[in-house]
């Protein structure tokens, strides 16, 4: 599989995942993080969530996971920096849509950055900046 091409202005494909309390539970289970605002959905209550809400290192992963759809089973993600904004509740839907805004190649591959965005009913939920390698070549076959 070869890396996408990709220039400054490059658009990623637009992707929707739905936010279950699975996927919330589930995630913060699989992070360790055991704060009750991930799972317990009573105590999330009585402390002003509408709910029980995603963690930041799920969104972390679904950011990656949206990045390497879109780049290849070969991408590197180099550095990954978000920042949280609206929560994430069951029910929604986080709309993932990213940009490339640098590229910088050589003859081992390119780096990129890119710029990702998440959303859901209540505004953004995720705002992510990330450098992104694509080496130039298939590894040799044995």
């Amino acid at each position: 599989m070869q890396p996408p091409k990709a220039a400054p202005g490059t658009a990623l494909p637009d992707l929707d995942i739905p936010i279950t309390t699975t996927l919330i539970v589930g995630g913060a289970i699989a992070s360790r993080d055991f704060y009750p605002g991930h799972h317990d959905a009573r105590i999330a209550r009585e402390r002003g969530s509408a709910d029980v809400f995603l963690n930041v290192m799920t969104t972390s992963g679904l950011v990656g996971r949206y990045l390497t759809d879109w780049a290849g089973p070969r991408a590197v993600i180099r550095s990954l920096a978000v920042k949280l904004g609206a929560p994430g509740y069951p029910g929604d839907v986080l709309a993932l849509r990213g940009e490339v805004t640098e590229v910088t190649a050589d003859d081992v591959g390119q780096l990129l950055t890119i710029r990702v965005t998440g959303s859901n009913r209540l505004g953004d939920h995720v705002r992510a900046t990330a450098k992104l390698f694509l080496p130039a070549t298939e590894p040799p076959r044995d």
